[in-house]
C-alpha cells in the first residue's frame, strides 16, 4: 500500500516539475517543494491524531471506533482503486491543464494547491491504512513495512522520471489493485467483527471453523496474514460472508475493464 501510494505521490510530484521545466517556469520548482512538504506534515498530523485518538478509548468505544475506521479506510480504499483505473490515462493531461491555468493566472497559490491536494490525498489514504494495519500488528512491523514501501516507491519514481521504462505502469497499478481489494476485503470483515463486539450487528453463526491449531493469530505469520489480508482464525458466518460478497463483487468491476480490454472483437462475417 505505502509503496503504491508513495509512487502515486512521486509520479504526479515529477510530473508536475516536469512540466515546469517543458515551459522555463523553473521558478515554482520551490514551491512546489514547498507544497509537497506541508502536504506530508500534514498528513503525518492527521495519522498521529487518528493513532492518538484511539489510545483513549477502551472497550465498547474502542470497538465502534475501530469498526468505524475500518470502514472508512474501506470506502477510501475502494474509491481510490477504482478512481486511478479510471483516471490513469487522462491524469497527466488534467494535471498540465491545471497548472497552464494557475500559471496564466498568475496564481501561485492555485499552482502550489496542484500539487498539495494531489499529495494530501495519498497521504491521508496511507494514514487510514497504516491506522487499520496497526490494529493487528505491533507499531514496530508496522513503521518498518511503512518505510520499506515509501523507499521503494522513492525510488520506482526516480527511476522512471530518469528514463528508466522498464516498470509497466498499467500491470503495476492492476496487480496492486487487485491486492488491495483483497486488503480492503479482509478490512471489512475485521470492521463487521468489531461492529459484531460492540452489538451493533448480530452474531449469526459465532464461529463457522476454528483454524486456530494450523495457524493461529498469535503466530508471526498469523499475524502477517492478520494485518494483510484480515485473518481470523474463528470467524463468525457474516465476517466470512461480507468478505466474500466484497471480494467477489470488487474484483468482478474491477477485472472486467480488463477483460474487455483483452477481448479482440470478432471478426466480420462476410
Amino acid at each position: 500500500m505505502t509503496t503504491r501510494e508513495g509512487l502515486e505521490a512521486s509520479l504526479i510530484v515529477g510530473m508536475v516539475l516536469a512540466f515546469l521545466s517543458k515551459t522555463e517556469n523553473q521558478r515554482y520548482f520551490r514551491l512546489i517543494w514547498l507544497a509537497t512538504a506541508c502536504a506530508l506534515a500534514l498528513s503525518v498530523a492527521m495519522g498521529a491524531a487518528l493513532f492518538f485518538t484511539v489510545g483513549e478509548l477502551q472497550g465498547r468505544s474502542e470497538q465502534i471506533f475501530d469498526g468505524m475506521a475500518m470502514l472508512s479506510a474501506v470506502s477510501v480504499l475502494t474509491w481510490m482503486i477504482f478512481w486511478m483505473r479510471r483516471q490513469a490515462a487522462n491524469i497527466k493531461r488534467e494535471l498540465e491543464t491545471k497548472l497552464a491555468t494557475a500559471i496564466a493566472a498568475g496564481s501561485a497559490v492555485g499552482l502550489a494547491s496542484v500539487v498539495f491536494f494531489a499529495v494530501l490525498r495519498e497521504g491521508w489514504e496511507t494514514a487510514l491504512f497504516l491506522f487499520a494495519v496497526g490494529e493487528s500488528s505491533t507499531p514496530l512491523a508496522t513503521g518498518i513495512g511503512a518505510a520499506i514501501g515509501l523507499a521503494i516507491s522513492i525510488s520506482l519514481g526516480v527511476a522512471l522520471f530518469m528514463g528508466s521504462r522498464r516498470l509497466n505502469l498499467r500491470q503495476f497499478f492492476t496487480a496492486t489493485g487487485i491486492l488491495l481489494i483483497v486488503f480492503a476485503a479482509g478490512l471489512l470483515s475485521h470492521a463487521t467483527h468489531e461492529f459484531q463486539a460492540a452489538g451493533l450487528l448480530p452474531v449469526t453463526v459465532e464461529h463457522l471453523w476454528n483454524t486456530s491449531s494450523l495457524v493461529s493469530e498469535n503466530s508471526a505469520f498469523g499475524k502477517f496474514l492478520t494485518a494483510l489480508f484480515g485473518y481470523n482464525s474463528d470467524p463468525s458466518a457474516l465476517e466470512v460472508g461480507v468478505w466474500a460478497a466484497y471480494l467477489a463483487g470488487a474484483l468482478a468491476f474491477f477485472l472486467r475493464p480488463l477483460v474487455n480490454w483483452r477481448r479482440a472483437p470478432a471478426p466480420a462475417q462476410a
